[in-house]
């Protein structure tokens, strides 16, 4: 089989796996933040880091965790986070100075059954194969790609929501955008 096809037959799997009610109450979580830092390790990093970008689109007050403008998080803020496997050591530390601190965490997994996800206040489970479970051939894509690639879709759609949650156009998202290209 083309591996194209068979890569966006198991990222369809995972869209029609995922739960949309965790899709939604992740979108009015974020709508509802004050301040958003997001982190996220390796790939999964750069999913987040282009999320952290359409999210300054929308007009929200957000930085990627390790930038030197990133503020401090308190009551009303939100930390949002990404470990596929379920358990990473950065993230699970930055989680704890987080909630010491009064944020909120949304954590982003397909492991929602680790330590560190129980220890999230809310979980976005995307049903994919992570670096946890890429042995035995279960995708045709190598390592934690399918689920890498889930977040991309995934968070766009949320994108999509959030505009209308939080009135904004796709004109309003655009003036936005840099300039400095």
């Amino acid at each position: 089989m083309n591996p194209m096809l068979s890569a966006l037959r198991e990222l369809e799997t995972v869209a029609l796996t995922l739960d949309d009610a965790q899709v939604e109450a992740a979108c009015q979580t974020i709508a509802n933040a004050g301040k958003i830092v997001l982190y996220g390790c390796g790939r999964e990093g750069l999913m987040m880091r282009a999320l952290a970008m359409r999210l300054h689109h929308l007009g929200l007050h957000v930085t990627m965790q390790g930038d030197m403008a990133a503020p401090p998080l308190g009551t009303g803020d939100l930390f949002l986070c990404s470990a596929g496997p379920g358990e990473l050591s950065t993230v699970t530390a930055l989680m704890g100075v987080a909630q010491r601190d009064g944020a909120r965490v949304l954590m982003v997994t397909a492991e929602p059954d680790k330590p560190s996800p129980a220890r999230a206040d809310q979980l976005l489970v995307i049903p994919a194969q992570t670096m946890a479970r890429d042995l035995g051939g279960i995708s045709t894509l190598p390592m934690g790609s399918l689920f890498e690639g889930a977040m991309f879709l995934v968070f766009e759609i949320m994108v999509l929501r959030l505009a209308t949650l939080l009135g904004q156009t796709p004109e309003a998202m655009r003036a936005r955008h840099t300039n400095l290209e």
